[in-house]
């Protein structure tokens, strides 16, 4: 696929997620934290960034020890105010973080 057809699905994608109802924000980043794209204040970007990619390693890492024939493929954290899904892939994480409570 060319980068531009697959950077208009990317978006697309984006913003499909996006109109769903509680839906705060949508980050991909890279596997090392670098975000790519993102409809989150640049701050608060870098800071999910960042720290989910620390997360999802260590989270992927705990499912290779207790099994390494597996592979984590999905995880959610909820709290009182957000709930944040992450979608790991080899180079990327899709991170969707909503508000549980709409």
């Amino acid at each position: 696929k060319t980068a531009l057809k697959m950077s208009t699905e990317v978006e697309e994608t984006m913003k499909r997620i996006q109109s769903h109802r509680g839906v705060k924000g949508v980050l991909i980043c890279t596997a090392e934290g670098v975000p790519i794209r993102s409809n989150l204040p640049e701050d608060a970007e870098q800071t999910h960034s960042a720290l989910i990619s620390q997360l999802a390693n260590k989270a992927n890492s705990v499912v290779r020890t207790l099994d390494d024939t597996d592979e984590l493929t999905f995880f959610r954290i909820r709290s009182k105010k957000h709930e944040i899904m992450i979608a790991p892939d080899k180079d990327y994480l899709l991170v969707v973080i909503q508000d549980p409570n709409m």
